[in-house]
């Protein structure tokens, strides 16, 4: 998951009191204004007295982040971890299973580097690329073995509004059925995960 706070900010001719995120690939701005830029577009990368300061583009950037502003300039001009990584999947003793149509490269290219399952019993990670809730339920069933011993489920979906099956509905589904949510991971420009755990016995959903 990517650094998160909230603070005020500058972006531009823009001001105000925002929360601002380092979800790789981007840096984004939400609140009295919306603002993007990619990392890897972010120059002159500095700290000032807890002043976070940067240019994108044409635009100057100042995020008042006091004692944080070192970490995430550190942050930002590190090298972001692959998303192979981010999923947990490049450890040599991880067994991943993958549900559903692999239809995004960065999905792709991250689940080429995995150590594929020889069942579904033996999955430590299940990948499963939803767009509906029944199906989703399937995946659930087929997994509740794997999923009951402490395997972990990626539930990638499409981002936004008009989503088939959204965040909220995803939660839902998994949350009634006893598992929480511990990671979110953006995969690529139109998909983004969820990760989900059995919940522990007498432990509350937050």
């Amino acid at each position: 998951m990517g650094r998160e706070t909230r603070c005020q900010a500058r972006w531009g001719t823009r001001s105000g009191a925002v929360t601002v995120l380092i979800e790789p690939p981007e840096l984004i701005a939400r609140g009295a204004f919306r603002a993007r830029a990619r990392l890897d577009a972010l120059s002159e990368i500095r700290v000032e007295g807890g002043t976070l300061r940067c240019t994108a583009g044409d635009e100057q950037i100042e995020l008042a982040l006091g004692p944080l502003a070192a970490r995430w300039a550190t942050a930002l001009v590190a090298p972001p971890p692959s998303l192979a990584k981010k999923l947990g999947l490049t450890t040599p003793t991880t067994r991943v299973r993958v549900e559903g149509e692999v239809d995004d490269d960065a999905l792709a290219a991250a689940l080429a580097e995995a150590t594929r399952a020889n069942g579904a019993v033996d999955a430590d990670i299940i990948v499963a690329r939803i767009d509906d809730a029944a199906v989703l339920a399937s995946v659930l069933k087929a997994h509740a073995r794997a999923l009951a011993r402490g395997g972990r489920l990626w539930v990638v979906y499409v981002k936004g509004k008009d989503a088939p099956l959204g965040q909220a509905a995803i939660r839902t589904i998994l949350r009634d059925r006893g598992f929480i949510d511990v990671k979110v991971a953006s995969v690529s420009t139109r998909l983004t995960a969820l990760q989900f755990v059995r919940r522990a016995k007498g432990e509350r959903t937050p």
